[in-house]
């Protein structure tokens, strides 16, 4: 079986139970080895919208990472993954990765991406949505990236916060071709 290199990204935005459901979705499974880079914006919002600590968070990762530590394997094209998550992520961050704006290693992380070619999947939250919002998910998607909306469907009859979170972490996974179980396909 291959193992499947993820990093999963939290920036500051609303929405930290989305990041919850993936790792969740990806802590213990033999075939994904979990990096997972919390910034400091997302430790604030992590402890106003739920009870979660970010060990929680770093729980189930092979390695944790500061947003500062820039020397980071993510920060090289050189360090081989299959693919990075931002979710949430924060209109701030969606501008730095639409213009290259290598801040923190989140933002470096994102560059790589997208300078190697990886899977970048994008999870802005934020609503509504202003021009230079809408201009830079454009940006970020002809440079490569996949903007995945947390617009989480309703066809598979949610009864939980759970489930919603679930749904949505579902469609991510899906486009890092991960098997999962987070919710009922249209038409199953």
């Amino acid at each position: 079986m291959d193992t499947k290199r993820i990093i999963l990204a939290v920036s500051g935005a609303s929405g930290t139970v989305y990041a919850a459901a993936l790792v969740d979705a990806l802590t213990g499974r033999e075939d994904v080895e979990l990096h997972v880079i919390i910034s400091d914006a997302a430790r604030r919002v992590l402890a106003v919208e739920t009870d979660l600590s970010p060990d929680a968070l770093e729980r189930g990762a092979a390695a944790a990472y500061s947003q500062n530590d820039i020397a980071a394997p993510p920060a090289s094209g050189s360090w081989k993954h299959d693919g990075m998550i931002i979710c949430p992520c924060s209109m701030a961050t969606m501008s730095a990765v639409a213009t290259g704006f290598g801040h923190t290693l989140i933002h470096r992380a994102a560059d790589v991406c997208l300078k190697e070619r990886r899977r970048l999947i994008l999870v802005p939250r934020e609503t509504p949505f202003t021009t230079i919002h809408l201009q830079n998910m454009l940006t970020a998607t002809q440079a490569g990236a996949v903007v995945l909306p947390a617009s989480p469907g309703f066809y598979h009859r949610p009864e939980t916060i759970a489930d919603l979170a679930g749904q949505v972490a579902g469609k991510i996974l899906d486009q890092l071709d991960i098997p999962h179980n987070l919710f009922k396909r249209w038409g199953e």
